[in-house]
Parts: C-alpha cells; structure tokens; sequence
C-alpha cells in the first residue's frame, strides 16, 4: 500500500483485529480463546476482503498447540491474509511477581510471532494507574522492542485514557525516548476521542512514531464506565457518532502508511456469525476509503 501526506489509498490493508470476528468472547474473561475455529475466522475474514487477522494472546498459544505454526500460517496465507498481529501484553514495565509473569507472556508471544510471522504485538499501560516513572518505562520499551526485534515483529503501544499511558505526550515521549525503529503507538479514535486527544495534534505527529491505526464508531458520549463502553458498546464504522472522516485526515496528514485495524467490541458483534461479523464489520469500514 503506497499513500503521500494528506491522502488515504485507494487500496487499503485493512486487518480484522481479534476481537472483531473471535465470537462470544469478553476481553476480560478468565479464559479470551476464541470458540471459533481459526479456519473459519480466517475464511471469513478473507471473503470479506480483509488482509490481515488478528489473535488474541490465549488464543495464539492455544492454536501453536493444537494447530502448530505452519498450518496457521497456511490457514492465513489460503485466505489472503498477508498480515497477522497479536494482543496485548500488559506489565512489561512493572516489578516484582507482576512483571515476572508478564516476562513469560512475553517470551511465549515473541516466540509465536517468529514462529508464524507476525507484524506486530500490541502492548497496553497500567488500567489499575501505578505510578512508574518514565524513565523506567522507557528503558523497559527499549528492552521489549529489542526482543521483538530478534523474533522479527514490532511492539506497538496503545495509548488509553484511564490507563498510565493514556495521552499522546506520555505515549510519544515513551517511543521518541526508546529510539526503535520496530516500536511505536497504536492510536484508535475511539481512544483518541473518549481520552479528549485533539485530532489537530495527531495531524502533526512524526509518522515515525505511529505504528499501527484502528477504527470503530461509537455513541457520542460514553455509556457507563469506560471499561463497559469500550468492550460492549462499540459501533460499526458509519453507525455512531464519532468523527471518523475528520480522524482519518488526520492521520492521513501526518503521511502515515501503514495497516488500518477494525475493532468492534461489542455484544452484538460478539452475537454475530463469523461470516457476518467480518461482511458488516469490513464493509462499514471500507466505505470510507477513496476508490469505492
């Protein structure tokens, strides 16, 4: 996909991102393995017209066991999908028993995106706000991103408000300060708009230190917590009120060019066949790209 600034491309790689087509699955539940087979996600996925597929971290290492890595690869590859991510790590800059057990997420994720090639694992910041100084944080994305970097993959940071990286001045100063090449911020306008984020201030970022975009749609004021409104209120792109053409100019000024994720957290996408799931999700999307 080729884009200049100020423009978005006619042909765009658009990813299902996990939990957009994994079923009846909370994010929050004890156990996030989708119960959808990956074949059918992924054939879904691919007759839609998305390129890219997402898996959840659960729902990877189930799959590394029960399907191994060449026959997801395979899987993915048979239905166009050039491009896999994985999510989320939390923790990888925290101490003590925490960030022991995020340690060993975090070398069993590496581990299956060299295995099966993905493009990246998303990463989140503290939901519970403990104080961790910068400082620490950044180092502590150095390390992450150069881990990644030997599995081949990118590490990517998703700014989130109610979490200790919930602007883009935190955000941003985390990446700029880590200096990797494979690191950078993942912004998703639902983020963006209910965390207040100016879309003028996305529109003059270095596209150095966006890695990666997601959309949806929402009701213009939150529904209960923002934990709840996340998770089960999330609208297809077009059926709510966020102002996804304005958001899009801006990322598109900043001459990013890189994959666009959809991300529909919801109880009735969660209700939604695969099939259904992927059509009504990709093509609310798709319309607001120029060349359809």
């Amino acid at each position: 996909m080729t884009e200049t600034a100020g423009s978005l491309s006619a042909d765009p790689l658009i990813v299902a991102t996990y939990f957009t087509l994994a079923g009846d699955v909370n994010p929050f539940a004890a156990s996030t393995v989708s119960p959808v087979p990956f074949a059918l996600r992924a054939e879904a996925a691919g007759r839609a017209g998305y390129r890219g597929i997402g898996l959840g971290a659960q729902d990877v290492l189930h799959l590394m066991k029960t399907l191994g890595p060449r026959e997801i690869r395979i899987i993915a590859e048979a239905n166009g999908l050039e491009l896999i991510e994985l999510e989320v790590l939390v923790d990888w800059y925290a101490s003590g028993d925490r960030r022991a057990e995020s340690d060993k997420l975090r070398a069993a994720l590496l581990d299956a995106a060299a295995d099966i090639g993905a493009v990246h694992l998303k990463v989140g910041g503290d939901l519970a706000n403990g104080d961790w100084p910068i400082e620490g944080v950044i180092e502590d994305f150095a390390g992450l991103c150069d881990d990644a970097a030997r599995a081949g993959t990118g590490i990517c940071i998703e700014v989130f408000p109610g979490s200790s990286i919930a602007n883009l001045d935190v955000g941003t100063a985390i990446v700029a300060g880590a200096g990797r090449p494979n690191g950078g911020l993942l912004l998703d306008i639902w983020h963006m708009v209910r965390g207040g984020i100016d879309f003028a201030d996305i529109a003059r970022m270095d596209p150095a230190h966006i890695l990666h975009v997601e959309i949806d749609d929402a009701d213009a004021v939150q529904q209960g917590s923002i934990v709840d409104d996340t998770i089960d209120r999330r609208r297809l792109c077009g059926e709510g009120e966020l102002p996804l053409p304005a958001f899009l100019r801006a990322i598109a000024e900043t001459g990013y060019n890189g994959a666009w994720g959809v991300e529909i957290l919801s109880v009735e996408q969660r209700a939604r066949t695969p099939e259904e799931a992927a059509r009504r999700s990709f093509e609310t999307a798709r319309r607001y790209f120029p060349g359809r």
